[in-house]
Parts: C-alpha cells; structure tokens; sequence
C-alpha cells in the first residue's frame, strides 16, 4: 500500500485528505493545530496528528509513517514551513509535491502591493483612518508599530482560544477584535468595512478559496484601498486535482464517476415559484448545498444538506463530496444579484448547469401590475449604491433594499434630494401571507413602517429631461464668492479625464465642487473625495450635493498634500487648485496608485512653470498639454460682444514611465 505524508494547512489540504478517504493509500495528516484537526474527519485508511513541528520532528514523523511521499498542502504565506519539508525531504530521499492554491488577483489596480508585513507597517505609517487586518493572528504583534493602533487597527481572526489570547495579550479588544470563520462572502465583508467605517484593508493574496477576490471587490464598492501582501515565493507545483489523479494512478484507484452539479433560483421561496426543471433537479439530487434559509425551504425534498454560503466554500463541498448529483441552492434567480456569478469561475470545469428562476423583480413588477422591460435594477442590500443619482436619470428604477430602515433610508433619502414627490411602490413579504404592496409618493410613505428585506419601485417621469452631457450650465450650481470651474473648462477637463463607471476619484481644490459633482454624475458606481481647504467651499459642496441629488462625493476639508494621505488610492484626479504644493500633491497621487490618470488646470505663470516641470519628473506619460480661450457673448444695446474669459491651460497625463 502506497504511504503518503500530508502537510495539511489550507483548504486544499482538506480537499485532498476527503479525496483520500476509504482509498487503497495510507494516509497520515499532519496540521498544525488542533482546530485544523477538527476540519478533517479521519477514516480508516486516514490518520490525523497535529502540532506544529521542527525539522527533526518532521524527520521523525516521517520515519514513522514509513511515508515514500510528502505532499506539501500548508497555506502560500507559510514560508518557513515549506523550506522545513523541502529541507527534509532532500535529506531522507523522499519525493516532495508542492500543492499551489489557485491564485484569483481580479483587478488590483486600486492596490497597494507590498513585499512583507514591515512593508505593510511603514506603508501605514504615512496614513490616516481606519484599518482592517485580516492577516491572522500570529503576524498582528508587528502592526503594534502602527501609529495610533490602538484606535486605528482591527483584527479579523479566527475564533480560536490561542488567536484570541494572543489578540488580547497585544491589547486588541471590544470592538477592534473580530473573531470570525472565513472565508466571507462579497456582502459581509462590505458590510463590516462601512460599519467600522474602514478605509485600508491589509489582506494576503489567499487565491479563490481563501476569499481574497470577495475581498477586492467589497474593498472597491466601499471605497477601501486594499493593502495586499505578496506571496513569499514564487513555487512550482499542482493542483488538487491533479495530485488526486497522480496518487490515483499510483494507487491503481478506478476512475470515479463524473460529477453532476446543478446550480438552481428557488424564486421567491415558495412551493409555487420553484420552476419544474428545478424541482426535479432537487428531487434526484443526493445533496443540497446553500444558505440555510435556502436549504429549510427545501427540505420537504427529503434530502441532505450542507449549508455554505462562501463560493470558496462551496466548492469545496462540490469537490470532496463523494455525492454524484448536488444541487447548490441560491436564493432568487440566479442571474440577479446571485452568489452564482462569485460561484461559476471556480467551477467551470465541472461543467454545472444552471437553472434560472422567478426572480423576486418579476415577481414584484406582476403582482404591482406594472411592466419593468424600462426598469433599471439595483441592489441596496448590504452594498453602497449612488442610487439617487441613477433615480434621477431613469424613468422606472427597482431597488432591492434590506435592513431594519432599508425602505425607510430610501424614502427619506429621496425626500432630502427633491425627490419626495416622485410615486413609489413598495413590495414587501412576497409569496408569504404578510404580502404587502403599497403605493404613494415617497414623502407621503416615509413614516410608513416596511418589512427589512422589501423592493421600491420609483417612477421619475422626469428623467427623459435630465442632463445627460458633461458641462451643465454654471447656474445648476448654487454659486457664492468661492471659485468655481466654468462650464466650457469644466467639459474639457473632464473630457480628458476619462473616467470609467467605477472610478476612484479625487478632486484637489474642489470650489463650488462643480467638478466633483459630474465626475460623481459620470462615476456612478464609483466615489469621488472633494479635497477643500476652505470651510465656507465645503459646507457649499455639500450643499450642491443636496441641491443636484449626488450622493457618492465624500467632502474632505483640508490641507493637501497632507489631507490625502487617509484617502483611498484615486483611478483619477483632478487638480483645480494646489496652493503652490503642485509636485508635493502629484507625487502624493503617484504614490498612492502609479498608474492614476491625472488632470491639472493651471490659470497663472507659477503654476503652469510648476506643472510643466513636474511633467517632466515625475513618472508620467501620454503628456498633453491643451491651451482654452473663451469667450462669452453679453448683449450691449443691440449689439452683442464677445468677453474674454482668462486663458486655461489643462495638463493632462497618465502615470507610468514614459515610453523612450
């Protein structure tokens, strides 16, 4: 019988010692703790110890188990204790497999990237506001370096007795200690990055299973910038299932029948809103896998469950059970707002198929007795949303609200934008025996009281009217003597920006925020910070924010460069007034994400000497530099005459090295 000795630390490690199991191999797991213990249901033929273990003691271990292979499972950061197998294996003869954790960066652009933890320490060093650690626990003692830690740092760790104890000996506590099981879905992680209103997030690139890409992209709809530590080596190796099907080869094992897996909507979660297909698909299934709300609504199937919710996790459910026929549960349809789309990518080449259902809108829009082929679908459940913008340009929108005030923090939202008089209709408790609809104006339901998970549909027969173009007039904007960008310069310096949907944006010298609010008007899945040194400016940003219904701008009154260091990394920035600290706050930019795309409009000599040499030093490239002369037309007895305004010159560019 072949003998094998599985360093198990990851979920890999698991997914290969249930792979193992009942299997003609003998199998010893070693982990390094006793919760890793508990993860891993032993078997006849598989042998659990744990511990962590030095060079000799692996060698020891090794002798015992009579082991002719070491398959190296331990998680990407455990650095040492890969040399420590390595090491042992080279000097016993043994043959040593390396398993690699699928690597799932998504867009890292808005990233910081370092190479340690001290590199993450001195980063957030240079930094303001709220960081959240979820490194571990063995690692936090470093990030005791950090500057105000006490009041700025929290940690995620797992819900351990010796996490803990090593949480509280280093004087996390309260609220700053989050002990937890990962991974975590998209939805909790945004969740707890607005509740303790987080701005860094220091993480490692812990690849699909360990949740890393739910963590970028909650990181990106909250506007965080994420800290990300890079892998400590750069290894060879293989996968789960291609290290099963070695030892399976090895092992003379039979192949195993293919898989059959069946993604499935149960609708709105009543016996009638199952689709037929969906309902045979749970009746010859040998397993349910979801959320467990999901699993108890289908539990007059009869059959067993598990309850997952984390892609990560499910997939690890789909790849060790020894099921044929599973059946993963989603709440709704499957293609709206569903963890379906975080769940296919990782399991592609198991070929799922999957089953749509009577979404919650369709079933709304029916009994509402209204059409929604118009409608413009959002989630404000457990996500930010700029919804009041969207609201303002379409002539249907259907939010998907939840929380205790969800309904209620809509309706007051839409009346403190100049938006109470627009016709709502609220549907609440679908397909249960609580189902409401409900219908009025959105100031006449605001003291209404809405069940937590409801839809608002809100009809704005005034959207075919709304601006659409970059440069409203200047008297959209609520003026006072505090400088503002004019329409023509504004139109033009946004035109150069080239702002994407989700832009991360900064606005340094932000005025009247003339700038700043159609960038968020442009940006409307992104967020804007409108940096203002002035009191008076910033009390009428946010003014203008009410006035126009722009919700994603976050005013920042101060100083820059020095008010930019708590500010997420930018996708773009615009500069419309720099105090003569012009390079300081390029450089800042530059800094905080290379690859910015940059705006600077200058009006006098000085700046524009000062813009032209920072073109020149700084690591920029695509330089374009675009001299606006406007005139304006004003009547004078029947003659009309043309007044100059004063000359702009916009710089415009993209960070990166310039091309030789």
């Amino acid at each position: 019988m072949h003998r094998v000795l599985l360093f198990a630390g990851t979920t890999e490690g698991r997914m290969i010692a249930e792979g193992c199991r009942g299997r003609d191999i003998e199998l010893t797991v070693s982990v390094a703790t006793e919760y890793g213990e508990t993860l891993i249901e032993p078997a006849e033929n598989v042998h659990i110890v744990s511990g962590r273990k030095d060079e000799t003691e692996i060698a020891a271990l090794l002798q015992a188990t009579k082991a002719e292979l070491i398959i190296d499972a331990t998680h990407p950061y455990a650095a040492e204790v890969t040399k420590k197998l390595r090491t042992v294996s080279a000097q016993h003869g043994i043959e040593y497999l390396r398993i690699l954790r699928r690597e799932d960066h998504g867009d890292l652009s808005s990233c910081v990237l370092v190479d340690d933890t001290p590199g993450a320490v001195a980063y957030l060093n240079g930094t303001e506001g709220n960081v959240l650690l979820t490194v571990g626990s063995k690692e936090l003692g470093a990030y005791t370096a950090v500057t105000d830690w006490k009041t700025r740092l929290y940690a995620r760790v797992l819900p351990l007795p010796a996490s803990v104890e090593q949480a509280f000996s280093l004087g996390f506590a309260g609220s700053h200690l989050i002990c937890m099981q990962g991974p975590f879905t998209q939805a909790l992680n945004e969740a707890m990055l607005q509740a303790l209103d987080i701005r860094y997030l220091v993480t490692k690139d812990t690849g699909a299973a360990g949740g890393f890409g739910e963590k970028l992209r909650a990181a990106r709809v909250c506007g965080v910038t994420p800290l990300v530590i890079r892998r400590p080596l750069q290894e060879e190796g293989i996968g789960v299932e291609d290290c099963l099907k070695l030892l399976g080869e090895r092992c003379g094992w039979t192949a195993d029948r293919k898989k059959s897996v069946t993604i499935l909507g149960i609708g709105t979660g009543d016996m009638d809103s199952l689709t037929l297909a969906a309902e045979k698909a749970c009746r010859e299934a040998d397993m349910i896998i979801g959320a467990k709300r999901v699993t108890d609504a289908l539990a007059r199937f009869g059959k067993p469950v598990q309850n997952a919710v984390a892609a990560g996790e499910i997939e690890t459910i789909l790849r060790t059970s020894p099921s044929e026929r599973m059946v993963v549960a989603m709440s709704g349809d499957t293609g709206f707002y569903s963890g379906t789309k975080g769940l296919l990518p990782l399991i592609e080449d198991m070929e799922p198929t999957v089953l749509p259902a009577v979404s919650s809108v369709s079933s709304f829009a029916a009994k509402a007795g209204v059409s929604w082929d118009d409608a413009r679908l959002l989630s404000v459940h457990g996500r930010a949303c700029n919804y009041i913008s969207k609201i303002r340009h379409s002539p249907k929108t259907i939010l998907l609200v939840g929380g205790e005030r969800g309904v209620a923090d809509v309706l007051l939202a839409l009346c403190q934008n100049g938006l109470g008089h627009l016709s709502v209709i609220v549907g609440e408790n679908l397909s249960y025996p609580q189902e409401r609809i409900t219908r009025g104006t959105a100031r006449d339901l605001a003291e209404g009281s809405f069940a937590p998970l409801s839809l608002v549909l809100v009809e704005n027969p005034d959207a075919a009217d709304a601006i659409r173009t970059a440069g409203r007039p200047d008297g959209d904007f609520l003026r006072t003597q505090v400088p503002m960008t004019k329409a023509e310069v504004r139109a033009v310096t946004l035109s150069k920006l080239r702002l994407t949907k989700n832009a991360v944006c900064w606005d340094v010298g932000a005025g009247t925020g003339s700038v700043s609010l159609e960038m968020a008007e442009i940006a409307e899945d992104g967020q804007v910070y409108a940096v203002e040194r002035e009191p008076e400016a910033c009390a009428l940003i946010e003014r203008n924010k009410r006035h126009l219904g722009v919700t994603n701008v976050t005013v920042v009154e101060g100083t820059a460069p020095a008010a930019l260091g708590a500010l997420p990394a930018p996708t773009h920035a615009f500069i419309g007034g720099s105090g003569g600290e012009l390079k300081d706050i390029l450089t800042s930019i530059l800094e905080k994400n290379p690859s910015a795309r940059i705006v600077v409009n200058t009006v006098t000599a000085e700046t524009f000497a000062l813009a032209l040499d920072a073109m020149k030093t700084l690591p920029v490239r695509d330089v374009e530099i675009v001299e606006l002369s406007v005139s304006r037309g004003r009547k004078v007895g029947a003659y009309h005459l043309m007044t100059a305004q004063n000359p702009v010159y916009l710089f415009s560019c993209q960070g990166g090295q310039p091309d030789e």
